[in-house]
């Protein structure tokens, strides 16, 4: 039920809505360098990497201003970088746990607080979608007891960011169930079977069903959808 694997249809949806991009890593510029041309020479559109740690204060403040400096404005932001680990409890140290809270609850708080701000200060509306999962709302896997409580924070860092920031940046999550992910074509069959059982669909989601979702919610369509956590699972 995890996000991995989601973030370039994510991008190509909001491509064909015109935006100029900006995109984060934690990895070297160099990592990214193909993406960039790829993004400028086929959708003839600016590309901006900022390389830095979501969590890390610093880094992100730093990434706001180069954000600042290049374009001047932002008018939607995802928030899709996250971190899982499966595995049982008693396997799990206090480091990992830690690590996994550290990365997706610090790391979409600092993001909503400052890039939030920035476009608090535009005249227009702007948008802020959060990924979160629906291990965060209704479906509890022990394997990934961090993951999920990291989510359920996320549902709870978007509503009081949509309060905060009203009437200005509507503030909405994107709650995915099971996707067909390269990550999770390796689950173990009998896993798959059990839980396309459970699914009113009868089958996983396809990223670009996901994608859609997150393309409306940053789009100007969007007018009026705000402080809602949306489960988009098939019916589970």
């Amino acid at each position: 039920m995890h996000e991995e694997g989601l973030g370039s249809l994510f991008l190509k949806n909001l491509l064909r809505g015109g935006y100029n991009l900006v995109l984060n890593g934690r990895s070297h510029l160099e990592d990214f360098i193909d993406i960039q041309k790829e993004m400028e020479n086929t959708y003839g559109v600016e590309c901006l990497v900022c390389i830095g740690d979501i969590s890390n204060e610093g880094d992100v403040k730093h990434m706001l201003h180069e954000v600042r400096e290049k374009f001047g404005r932002l008018d939607v932001l995802v928030n899709n970088a996250g971190i899982v680990y499966d595995m049982e409890i008693e396997e799990r140290t206090t480091a990992i746990f830690e690590e996994t809270l550290h990365n997706n609850i610090t790391g979409t708080y600092l993001m909503c607080k400052y890039f939030g701000k920035f476009m608090y200060e535009q005249k227009d509306t702007t948008r802020i979608i959060n990924i979160s999962s629906t291990n965060g709302i209704d479906c509890n896997f022990p394997t990934s007891i961090d993951y999920d409580a990291s989510k359920a924070a996320i549902n709870s860092l978007t509503r009081n960011f949509a309060m905060e920031y009203a009437p200005k940046i509507l503030v909405n999550a994107v709650a995915p169930g099971w996707i067909n992910t390269d990550m999770n074509k390796d689950l173990p069959k009998e896993l798959v079977e059990e839980e396309t059982s459970k699914i009113y669909l009868g089958r996983f989601a396809e990223p670009e069903e996901i994608a859609s979702l997150v393309y409306y919610l940053g789009s100007d369509e969007n007018t009026f959808l705000n402080n809602e956590v949306i489960k988009i699972d098939g019916g589970y």
